[in-house]
Formats: C-alpha cells, sequence, structure tokens
C-alpha cells in the first residue's frame, strides 16, 4: 500500500523533527446552521434498493430555502443516502450511502448545485503513522530552565515570542477574557495545567462525524491521538500562570473542535461542522493547521472536488459573517503557490496517491486558499522564510514563527531549539516545528487585536492584523541550506511579497494601536 502523509501540517525539511500539520456575503439567516436531532438520526428513506458499494460520506450542496432542502433529503433517501447531518443556512448536508453512483445521481436533483464524495476508503478510513514526532522536554530540561522575573518557567527558550514582541505586549495587556480562539484540530487537552485556565468548554465539541458530538471531555485526544491540538491550544492561550509555557494570548480563551478522526483524517463533513459550530458559539478567532483530506489540492472541474470546496468555503463565510477571523496554515511542502503548476503527489492520501499536476488557480488546498481566510507562512529563529514553509506572491498574507532546523536557523542563547515550545497532552512539553505553528501564533496577535477593539468586525481585524504587520523584503537569494543553490523565489515589494505577506505578524502594534 503506498505510505500515507500525515495532514497536519508537518514539516518534512527539519531534520531533528518532524511537525505534525498544511469580500464575503452573508447567507440567508432563515433556519438555523446546526442540524437537529432528528436530521441527524434520520434513517434513508423511500429506497426500495440494497446497495453493496463501499460505505462512502458525502456532502450535497444545495440552496437554503426550507422546501429544496426538505425536497433534496427525500431525494437523497430514495438513491440510498442516509442523511448525517443538515446545516441548513448555508445549505450543506452531510449523507453516508453504499450506492456507488449517489453522488451522480443526486446532482440531478433540482436545487442540488453539487454534491461529492469526501473520501476514498469505505468508512472508517484506513489508518496511518504521522512522519515524526514532537521532541518532549525531559523533567532534567524543564528543571534546567532559567526563566527571568515575570516569566513563565519555560518562557527563555520561546524564541518565537520575542520575535513577534509578544514579551513586550504582555506588559501592557494578556487579552480579554471576553475572546475566543476556536483551535480546529486533532483535539485539544483542556486538563493541562496551561490550558485549564484558559479553557472554553461551552466552545468545544466533537465534530468527526460530521456532527456535533457535545458529550463532556469529546473534544478530548484519546492517548494514541495526535499531540497537535494541544500544542496548537498552547501556542495561542497558554495561561502565564508560573507554570510551563507562555502563549501569545495569555488572557484570552481558547476551545477545543476536534475534526481530526483517530486515524488522522480531516474530512470535509468534520471541517464544515468545526466552522459552524464556531459560529454559532461567537468564536472570535479560528486556527486551521491542516489541509482537509483526502486531497492535496481540490480541483474545481471535478465534480467531487468541487463539492468540497464548495461546502468549506460556504461554511468558512458563515463563521466569518458571524464575526470570527478564520487562520490557517500555509503548509509544509516548499510549494509556490504563484507558480504556473505544481505536482501533486500525495493524492488521495486515503487511496492510491498518483502524480498529478494540478493550477493552484482552478485547485486549491482547503482552507487555506479559500476567500477570506488568512494564510500564515512560516519563520525560523533568524527571522527568515522556513525552509519547508510554502510561499506565494497573491496567496500568502503574513508570516509569523513556525520554527526550522536549528542548524538553519539558530536562536540566540537561552533558546536552545529553533523549533517551537508547546504543551503536550498528560501536563508534558514539546517542541514542534511547521506552519502549523506558525498559524497560531498569527490567530494569538488577532485575538490580542479584537481583546484591544472588542467592536471591531472580522474584516476590521485582519485589515490591522495586515497594517500592524513587519513589512519584511524579500531574501534573496534565499539559499537556506548554503549549498550555492536557490531553494525559493520571492516576488513581490518591501510591503507585500511572496515569502511574508504583508508582513512578519507584531503583537505589540496588536494592544497599542
Amino acid at each position: 500500500m503506498a505510505h500515507l502523509r500525515s495532514r497536519r501540517r508537518f514539516a518534512p525539511a527539519v531534520p531533528v523533527v518532524l511537525s505534525l500539520t498544511a469580500s464575503l456575503g452573508f447567507l440567508p439567516t432563515a433556519a438555523s446552521a446546526a442540524p437537529s436531532t432528528a436530521q441527524t438520526t434520520r434513517a434513508a428513506e423511500g429506497s426500495g434498493t440494497a446497495y453493496d458499494g463501499p460505505n462512502l460520506s458525502y456532502v450535497v450542496n444545495t440552496r437554503t430555502d426550507h422546501r429544496t432542502i426538505e425536497s433534496v433529503r427525500r431525494a437523497i433517501g430514495r438513491n440510498g443516502g442516509t442523511v448525517v447531518a443538515s446545516y441548513d443556512r448555508i445549505g450543506v448536508i452531510v449523507v453516508h450511502s453504499a450506492n456507488p453512483d449517489f453522488a451522480k445521481s443526486i446532482r440531478r436533483v433540482s436545487g442540488v448545485s453539487s454534491a461529492g464524495s469526501t473520501r476514498n476508503a469505505p468508512l472508517p478510513a484506513q489508518s496511518t503513522t504521522d512522519l515524526g514526532a514532537p521532541k518532549p522536554l525531559s523533567s532534567a530540561e524543564v528543571a534546567k530552565a532559567e526563566a527571568a522575573d515575570g516569566q513563565d518557567p519555560l518562557e527563555s527558550l520561546q524564541w518565537d515570542l520575542p520575535a513577534i514582541k509578544a514579551d513586550k505586549a504582555h506588559e501592557k495587556t494578556l487579552g480579554s477574557k471576553k475572546v475566543t480562539v476556536a483551535v480546529i484540530d486533532t483535539g485539544v487537552d483542556d486538563t493541562h495545567p496551561d490550558i485549564a485556565p484558559n479553557f472554553d468548554r461551552a466552545a468545544s465539541v466533537n465534530c468527526v462525524s460530521g456532527a456535533p458530538d457535545t458529550t463532556d471531555g469529546a473534544w478530548r485526544p484519546s492517548a494514541a491521538e495526535s499531540p497537535h491540538g494541544t500544542h496548537v491550544a498552547g501556542e495561542i492561550a497558554g495561561a502565564k500562570n508560573g507554570v510551563g509555557i507562555t502563549g501569545v494570548a495569555p488572557g484570552v480563551k481558547v476551545s477545543g473542535i476536534k475534526v481530526g478522526n483517530p486515524d488522522g483524517y480531516f474530512y470535509t463533513e468534520a471541517v464544515v461542522c468545526g466552522f459552524v459550530w464556531a459560529a454559532e458559539h461567537h468564536v472570535d478567532v479560528t486556527n486551521n493547521s491542516y489541509y482537509t483530506d483526502p486531497w492535496y489540492f481540490n480541483c474545481t472541474g471535478d465534480p467531487d472536488q468541487k463539492a468540497l470546496v464548495d461546502a468549506i468555503t460556504r461554511a468558512t463565510r458563515y463563521a466569518e459573517g458571524k464575526g470570527a477571523v478564520n487562520v490557517a496554515a500555509a503548509g509544509n511542502e516548499n510549494y509556490d503557490f504563484a507558480a504556473d503548476s505544481i505536482t501533486d503527489s500525495s493524492s488521495p492520501n486515503d487511496g492510491t496517491p498518483s502524480d498529478r499536476t494540478v493550477d493552484p488557480r482552478k485547485c486549491f488546498d482547503i482552507p487555506t486558499q479559500l476567500p477570506g481566510v488568512v494564510t500564515v507562512a512560516a519563520t525560523g529563529a533568524k527571522g527568515i522564510k522556513s525552509s519547508f514553509s510554502n510561499y506565494g506572491l497573491g496567496t500568502i498574507d503574513i508570516a509569523a514563527p513556525g520554527g526550522d532546523s536549528t542548524a538553519y536557523q539558530t536562536p540566540a542563547p537561552p533558546a536552545v531549539s529553533g523549533l517551537i515550545l508547546g504543551p503536550l497532552p498528560g501536563g508534558k512539553w514539546g517542541y514542534m516545528a511547521g506552519t502549523s505553528m506558525a498559524s497560531p501564533h498569527v490567530a494569538g496577535v488577532a485575538a490580542l487585536i479584537k481583546s484591544t477593539h472588542p467592536h471591531a468586525s472580522a474584516a476590521a481585524v485582519k485589515a490591522l492584523l495586515y497594517a500592524e504587520a513587519t513589512a519584511t523584503p524579500c531574501t534573496d537569494p534565499y539559499d537556506i541550506n548554503g549549498d550555492g543553490k536557490v531553494d525559493a523565489v520571492c516576488e513581490g515589494t518591501k510591503n507585500r511579497n511572496g515569502f511574508y505577506g504583508w508582513g512578519i505578524t507584531d503583537a505589540l502594534k496588536a494592544v497599542t494601536h
């Protein structure tokens, strides 16, 4: 079987440790976006045919009026489908079906704009193993760390905080408890001492099935699951409480929206559920350090992939319309999103991947490349583009510390690693790297802006985020490993370019302007 890759934004270029990561209109408001209990348990109706195909998951995108949605639901039943969840306000219905022709048949139904399978593997998905793992701190390393007055014990190892002036920002404010950042990810260990003080249980949920599971603790990762979401949550809002590390916005709230299934897949139905949940629970910022499986790039010329783009676009627009700033990691393949073509060799990652050439203007990494989403590139300890970070003029909006090989970008002492330190489940801490780690820095700064400007719209927060970034010119030539060969070409001006977008995010300006 072909080797399967992690859906988190892992950083394959880092030799020490690989990270686990890769103008909007309002939608009609006549019906709730949250699925009702009846909708989530509804069985297929009216189908007299027994289907023996693989049981797959689908998204069906429709008009949002009640009559159309009810008509489409009946058609779903007639064609061998079972409604798992129906997000009426955005017109997205999650369906399971063993009918091999389900998508083809349902696309012909009046009121359906697109429909497609969210996966290639039958339910449940195939298992996989992440490439690399976080590097935990030993008890001796924790004890050895020396913090300055007013710092948390491990803060001296966090070179990333002064890199964006977060340490100076904290002298003015830690952020507001009225602001919540949702970590749409693999789950968050809210019992961790760096996360527990700031955890927002009411805004947390498990969305893996495509319908919200509000069972207490359902948002936590199991012992066998990835620590990725916990690390991200701590980077954003690790409490300044005399324990462990400090987050970029240590005074704001953080919630866990679990969308990565136990096998590590982030499927469309889960991601849609996550954004809708965030919207309905008045989250101010969402962090998205993943790409949606099984396609790295979703090509709108393919009817199945188009349906996935449509569904998540509707969900992100809905969340932004409700006031959320959506922040996403750019990915770690050193891809140039501004290139005429990109070779995608990893898709579909739940089937048999094969090389395919895609046009990044027609084939999208979702949610990273969707309109309105803040796309974040990674920088290392020397303040230049990380060796692995994707880039591209017109796609990258902003940059932030995501770490890099210590051999490439060595931090100033007392920091010892070029990677990013954060919490791990079970009361531990460890290093990770990737654009997965860059995105939460920006989400944290966005939360500080919202704390300082509580009545600002999502558009206003994004405008301030870009205006307050530190303009950073292209690194030219970019030879990160010093072998005399150019590793990436940056296009654009000092004020906006393909490596750093509008610049490197600045936490101090976020709380002073």
